[in-house]
């Protein structure tokens, strides 16, 4: 009867082993799944990064040259000449 008891016993353990091992393997997949998802949200998150440095300095650029644009014509109307004509032009035609 003894031997039976151990038998049983031991068929108990061995079970919730086996349950343990499943889930293990459960959350090992789980895991590597959610690995998986990260991984190509950051490569999606990389790829507008990316993007979005692109478009900025291409608006840096367009503000640079919107700014110089805005100081030629300011500087133009404190010395009284329209935008593009040159200071020099109009006197020479007096």
């Amino acid at each position: 009867m003894q031997a039976l008891d151990a038998l049983e016993s031991a068929v108990e353990r061995r079970r919730e082993a086996d349950r343990d091992e499943d889930e293990l393997a459960s959350r090992i997949q789980a895991l590597c799944a959610d690995r998986s998802r990260l991984a190509d949200e950051l490569d999606g998150s990389l790829v507008k990064s990316r993007k979005l440095e692109r478009v900025n300095r291409e608006i840096a650029e367009r503000l640079d040259g919107a700014i110089e644009t805005i100081r030629e014509v300011l500087g133009a109307s404190e010395n009284g000449a329209a935008p593009g004509e040159d200071d020099e032009a109009g006197e020479d035609d007096e």
